[in-house]
């Protein structure tokens, strides 16, 4: 239920606090008014939600499997922070009245909802608030990786870890998150969420990492050793709401 998606802002706390857990929610909406809903319930709690929370970010898709979708990313040092948190902002009579509000109407908020648990890899970097917002919206890329076996996702995390991520950034590759799902489907899997100024900054930096002779050179590197170690990839498009910490 939506009561479980609660999340605030890395804005508020040190860059160098290390968050270990994070949690996504996903709602699978339809075509009409659920989206907006939905988008005006967390816009209303936010202060709350950040009050209690240190990390979030509310997307809305652009292309996803499923279209629409929103998907509320909260981040947490701990079990036991992630638990507290929910445990005052469920018990705020404020947030229950507007819960309840939005659950009235012919349609329910959401047709159906998806809990995922991560945990962050050890080269995942700290999520920090940009200095300005950005001009204009950033498109935000969210990525899947489905590995066949646990052994072949730790071949993965080391071709991430070695020379993946510099090829990725001399590309204008700079994702902001990496985690494996330690609770969730498809598993095992690691997700990682990148920032584009725009679509074509996307195409752009894409296109100049595939052609990076060093990137296939590892791409056949890792296959060599541990055979194809990314047997499936999922692909969204977001773009944050205007009320989302992360932008």
């Amino acid at each position: 239920m939506l009561s479980a998606m609660a999340a605030g802002p890395a804005q508020g706390q040190p860059a160098a606090r290390k968050t270990r857990l994070y949690r996504l929610w996903y709602m699978y909406l339809r075509q009409g008014d659920q989206g907006t809903r939905i988008n005006q319930f967390l816009s209303s709690q936010m202060p709350l939600l950040t009050r209690h929370i240190h990390t979030v970010g509310v997307f809305n898709s652009l292309i996803a499997p499923h279209n629409p979708l929103i998907i509320v990313l909260s981040g947490f040092a701990s079990f036991a922070e992630m638990e507290a948190a929910d445990d005052l902002i469920h018990k705020d009579a404020g947030y229950q009245r507007a819960f309840e509000e939005m659950e009235k109407g012919a349609e329910p908020p959401y047709d159906t909802a998806q809990t995922v648990l991560l945990r962050a890899t050890d080269f995942s970097p700290e999520i920090v608030p940009l200095r300005e917002p950005p001009k204009t919206q950033r498109i935000f890329e969210l990525r899947i990786y489905h590995s066949p076996t646990e052994r072949q996702l730790r071949y993965l995390h080391e071709r991430f870890a070695g020379p993946e991520i510099a090829i990725f950034h001399r590309s204008g590759v700079h994702p902001i998150l990496y985690a494996d799902t330690i609770i969730g489907p498809a598993m095992p899997n690691l997700t990682y969420l990148t920032p584009f100024a725009t679509l074509a900054e996307r195409e752009k930096a894409w296109d100049a990492f595939g052609a990076d002779p060093e990137w296939t050179k590892a791409r056949a590197d890792s296959v060599a050793r541990g055979g194809q170690i990314v047997a499936q990839n999922d692909i969204s498009l977001l773009r944050a709401a205007p009320f989302s910490p992360i932008q």
